[in-house]
């Protein structure tokens, strides 16, 4: 006989309860102050997506999706991310609107957990797409707007890891023939396990030259000198494209004045087969887990018919909460009204007024007036009574 659930909920979901909900709410008011002032639109999508649209084109694995039937016997699912959604937006009800087009959003998504282990099922995320602009200044623009978004955030100490697929896949290239292997070198530095790296590199069969240029490749992180040791690492090839890529989204960087809180990561890999280009992930003091990701994804609008390069990032809300203080402002005040039923009407006519006013009411009947237990009422700047008495 299965076990009643009561209380429980389903995996990896959660109840977030007032105090944390104003804490994401504020935060979220900040970030939505920032981003429009960058000239991005917010939009919202379905929480429910056609699979064969949306879920197919997602970055997201399909065995990552809470998967449905809608009554009509169609696969739908609850949205895994929102860059395909708006992806889908942009093809279809945005294809007669000129590019460039900057939008952003604050919305949950839904990936489902094999186990619980901590993780969330349901959370929500901040982020933009800038779509239809392949210059590196957009790629600037976007890393940019993630620094001024976390210090708008609040977020004391942080930096943000900038990288370019290009590099990894054009060293591995020259050095590595087997397919398969190559792969392996990769999903080692998308797990960031270096030491797996390193034990891979002492068992292929290459020249001692070339195994030193792919173990230099775990040393290429930190500031702008990085981007020379780089090019003298690099070939001819897509390796060294990607340098000069840094190179120059670099000096976009220092205009913005956002460079002392980035740093240089060639060996970075955000998710291994969607993105195209430049790639950056941030990070927080005391967290163990990437506080947002992002890069260039130039291959997702193709599939929707509308092809156009892209890029943006996302900001995982429930990371950000753990990362920053939340200083309250000045509350209005709090008043307690409490009246007998013979004054009703004079009694919620004085709240409305009070409302109007500006403070928050909050109205309670009595069969009679306590005065000693209206004396003891906590939370509240003021308490008034209001009974027939008093009229």
């Amino acid at each position: 006989m299965a076990k009643p659930l009561g209380f429980e909920k389903p995996l990896g979901m959660r109840d977030i309860l007032p105090e944390s909900l104003a804490k994401q709410r504020h935060l979220e008011r900040e970030l939505r102050q920032c981003i429009e002032r960058w000239g991005y639109d917010e939009i919202s999508t379905p929480s429910l997506e056609y699979f064969d649209t949306v879920g197919a084109a997602s970055a997201t694995l399909t065995d990552r999706m809470f998967r449905l039937l809608d009554k009509q016997g169609h696969t739908v699912v609850l949205r895994p991310d929102m860059t395909t959604p708006i992806a889908r937006v942009v093809s279809s009800l945005y294809k007669d609107v000129p590019y460039p087009i900057r939008l952003y959003y604050q919305a949950n998504v839904f990936r489902a957990q094999e186990k619980e282990a901590g993780r969330n099922a349901e959370f929500s995320q901040t982020g933009i797409e800038l779509i239809g602009d392949a210059s590196v200044d957009a790629d600037a623009e976007a890393i940019a707007l993630a620094v001024f978004c976390l210090r708008a955030a609040g977020v004391e100490t942080f930096r943000i890891a900038v990288g370019h697929v290009d590099f990894v896949d054009g060293l591995l290239e020259e050095e590595i023939g087997d397919e398969p292997i190559r792969n392996q070198f990769r999903q080692f530095l998308y797990e960031r396990d270096f030491v797996g790296f390193r034990q891979l590199l002492a068992t292929v069969d290459i020249p001692s030259e070339a195994k030193s240029r792919l173990e230099a490749l775990l040393r290429l992180q930190g500031g702008k000198g990085k981007i020379e040791v780089a090019r003298e690492l690099a070939g001819n090839g897509k390796a060294m494209r990607a340098v000069e890529t840094i190179a120059s989204l670099w000096e976009s960087l220092e205009a913005y004045g956002v460079t002392e809180d980035l740093l240089i990561d060639f060996n970075l890999i955000i998710n291994l087969n969607y993105y195209t280009g430049v790639v950056f992930e941030g990070y927080a003091a005391d967290l163990g887990s990437p506080l947002l990701g992002g890069g260039r994804y130039d291959q997702l609008l193709s599939q929707f018919g509308r092809a156009a390069s892209a890029t943006g990032f996302a900001i995982k809300m429930d990371r950000l909460l753990q990362v920053t203080p939340f200083v309250k402002g000045q509350a209005p005040a709090r008043v307690l009204l409490v009246y007998t039923e013979d004054c009703r009407g004079a009694a919620l006519a004085e709240a409305q007024q009070l409302r109007e006013d500006g403070l928050v009411v909050v109205t309670r009947l009595v069969s009679k007036i306590d005065e000693k237990q209206v004396g003891q009422e906590a939370g509240y700047t003021k308490v008034i009574c209001m009974t027939q008495q008093e009229e």
